[in-house]
């Protein structure tokens, strides 16, 4: 670990030209999200799962980011703002033997379209560092969708490395 507020080497390795982009954003910050910031939350879920094409009922996702910001050993939302929310970020905690303990799961990151390429990812990414560090969590693991090169490059210049596995999920009767 090094660099400022605990980031970690990999993402300086983020190069001049986004650091220069990050700089355009300099009205941006970013912070833990609360209890009353639910509705910002959802609103920026939604519009990813829209954007993605992916089925999700509002009332559901509106019950499971209420279940995350009530209960903060679930998880953690990021946000990114300037004048209103422009991106966030959503870590859930694991305890995982392969990194031999406490697991930041990076499940969601998103920016809005119109601040993509402003530094917003590489903020929002920072941020979830720094806090999985805080956490004192020993990795942070990730997917990608195939077809997001776009921001799969952002993480191979944060330091992450893709691993050859598939994942694969199951849902619960009654789920």
């Amino acid at each position: 670990m090094s660099g400022a507020a605990g980031a970690p080497s990999g993402l300086q390795r983020i190069d001049g030209a986004r650091a220069r982009a990050t700089a355009m954003v300099n009205t941006m910050r970013t912070s833990l999200a609360r209890v009353d910031d639910l509705d910002e939350v959802v609103s920026l879920l939604t519009a990813q799962f829209d954007e993605h094409r992916m089925v999700c009922e509002a009332a559901v996702v509106r019950a499971a980011a209420s279940g995350a910001l009530d209960q903060p050993s679930r998880g953690t939302f990021l946000l990114a703002r300037e004048t209103g929310p422009v991106g966030l970020a959503y870590i859930a905690y694991i305890w995982t033997l392969e990194h031999g303990g406490r697991t930041a799961w990076l499940e969601e990151l998103y920016v809005v379209p119109a601040m993509r390429s402003r530094g917003v990812g590489s903020a929002l990414l920072r941020a979830v560092f720094a806090h999985a560090a805080k956490e004192e969590c020993a990795a942070i693991d990730l997917e990608v969708d195939e077809d997001h090169a776009r921001v799969a490059s952002l993480y191979l210049r944060a330091g992450f490395r893709r691993l050859q596995r598939n994942r694969w999920y199951a849902k619960l009767a009654g789920r």
